[in-house]
């Protein structure tokens, strides 16, 4: 699959309008569920690759909005792996601790370690969506984030933290009917939330910020994807090649086995 088209070229416009929520990549479901599959036992493989070989980290970075699948890419991506090499960060409303220091502080405590990967269940990227749609702090203050968080990215890349950052791109009918369906079904009752129709209220805001965050911090080192996330089983697909994908290009080996036993029997 050619997933380049769905890279935000770094310095390029955005227009979130011109980016389908509802691509399938031309492909059938049962072949590209089939495909997937492929690609997590191929995953696994890389994961205890990574590990094994002790040189690099990996960060993916999942934003999207209500609704937009977030849980579900994880669960269905990562659902072979070993969970000793795999963590999920969540980054939900800030603690009084949390708030006592910059934003990015507890950000930083939870990136990947050599031989891990991490993965950011929404990110520091809150600080210029939900912060800017809220008009939590002055603008004076957010816009001046995006110059830190590329830098902030910049230092992790530098130190050998290969990243991936995956928008998940959902239409406003879409969200509609999985708000709906929480309601609908009494076994996703739990997962509604009163608030989570006052935010669809701000909908166009949030896209405006979205479409910024692409624009401004889509960058060689840590690039931007525009997932298409209408159809549940497209977004698991793309997702799973870029990350298979990008830990291929590391080129990563095993460990050359200690010397002297390669005549050992085991009695």
């Amino acid at each position: 699959m050619d997933f380049s088209r769905y890279r935000v070229v770094p310095g390029s416009a955005v227009e979130l309008s011109h980016w389908a929520t509802d691509d399938n990549g031309a492909l059938d479901r049962k072949a590209a569920e089939e495909r997937t599959d492929d690609l997590n036992n191929r995953l696994e493989d890389l994961q205890e690759l990574l590990y094994a070989e002790g040189k690099h980290k990996m960060l993916v970075v999942i934003q999207a909005t209500d609704t937009g699948g977030k849980d579900g890419t994880i669960r269905h991506v990562f659902d072979k792996v070993n969970p000793q090499g795999v963590k999920v960060a969540s980054f939900k409303r800030p603690t009084d601790e949390e708030l006592g220091h910059d934003y990015l502080w507890r950000v930083h405590q939870e990136t990947p370690k050599t031989g891990e990967i991490t993965i950011f269940n929404r990110s520091h990227y809150e600080d210029v969506l939900v912060v800017r749609v809220h008009d939590i702090v002055p603008e004076a203050r957010w816009s001046r984030r995006y110059d830190h968080i590329n830098a902030f990215e910049s230092l992790l890349a530098d130190e050998g933290t290969t990243i991936v950052k995956l928008y998940l791109h959902i239409s406003k009918d879409e969200q509609r009917e999985r708000l709906q369906a929480r309601l609908d079904t009494p076994e996703k009752n739990w997962k509604f939330d009163k608030d989570d129709l006052v935010e669809r209220e701000r909908w166009d805001d949030y896209q405006e910020a979205f479409r910024v965050m692409l624009e401004r911090t889509s960058t060689d080192h840590a690039p931007w994807y525009v997932i298409p996330a209408d159809r549940k089983w497209f977004r698991n697909l793309l997702v799973s090649e870029i990350i298979v994908n990008t830990l291929e290009e590391l080129k990563m080996q095993w460990p050359r086995p200690e010397e002297g036993i390669t005549n050992l029997r085991v009695l």
